[in-house]
């Protein structure tokens, strides 16, 4: 995904399969922890590739497509998947937090640039959600000294930053994403959506 011409035969493949293509949904993610000091430059463009630039990447040869497509009466769709870490600064992923920024800045950027052309940008923002990139985080949070145990982390959050108390699993995202590609947030654009337990509050 960090490849334009990976991105634009992905788009070739939905339009082969499907005849067009509506809505984008951009959600490559990963993340490795290190301290402020402790990031180089393996570590910065790794992230800022897979978590930015194959953001920007996806959506530019989506939008092309939908451009050449013409305008519909209903807007063509793209989604991007952000991060509590927009919002918030966590000293122990700095390179995470910046890549999450850059995706709040292609979704407010990207609505404005994209509206003569009838396609909408919008996004959700989850906090802690149980899934493999987690569970790896988990583990790497414990190498680098940052928590003294497996499972800290998720103790630590749910106790001193989330309103609702208890970590979030994909079924608490999935209807987000769903009202987002649908007509019921065809009035909606440049908007990030946050599925964080409260988290942006804290």
């Amino acid at each position: 995904v960090t490849k334009r011409e990976d991105n634009a035969r992905a788009v070739a493949a939905t339009v082969d399969a499907f005849g067009e293509i509506n809505v984008g949904l951009f959600n490559a993610g990963l993340n490795k922890p290190r301290f402020f000091m402790d990031i180089d430059e393996d570590n910065w463009d790794l992230i800022m590739n897979v978590n930015t630039k194959a953001m920007w990447l996806g959506m530019q040869e989506t939008a092309r497509q939908m451009i050449a497509q013409g305008k519909r009466d209903y807007p063509y769709k793209l989604i991007n998947v952000g991060s509590i870490a927009s919002r918030k600064p966590l000293i122990d992923v700095t390179v995470y937090c910046t890549s999450k920024y850059g995706c709040l800045a292609l979704t407010h950027c990207g609505a404005i640039a994209l509206s003569e052309h009838n396609i909408t940008v919008n996004g959700y923002a989850p906090g802690v959600v149980v899934t493999p990139l987690w569970e790896q985080l988990d583990k790497d949070l414990v190498k680098i000294g940052f928590k003294e145990k497996e499972g800290q982390a998720y103790e630590d959050i749910v106790r001193d930053a989330l309103q609702i108390k208890r970590v979030s699993y994909p079924d608490d995202v999935k209807g987000t994403a769903a009202f987002l590609v649908s007509a019921d947030s065809d009035y909606m654009t440049g908007q990030m959506i946050h599925i964080d337990g409260g988290w942006c509050i804290q």
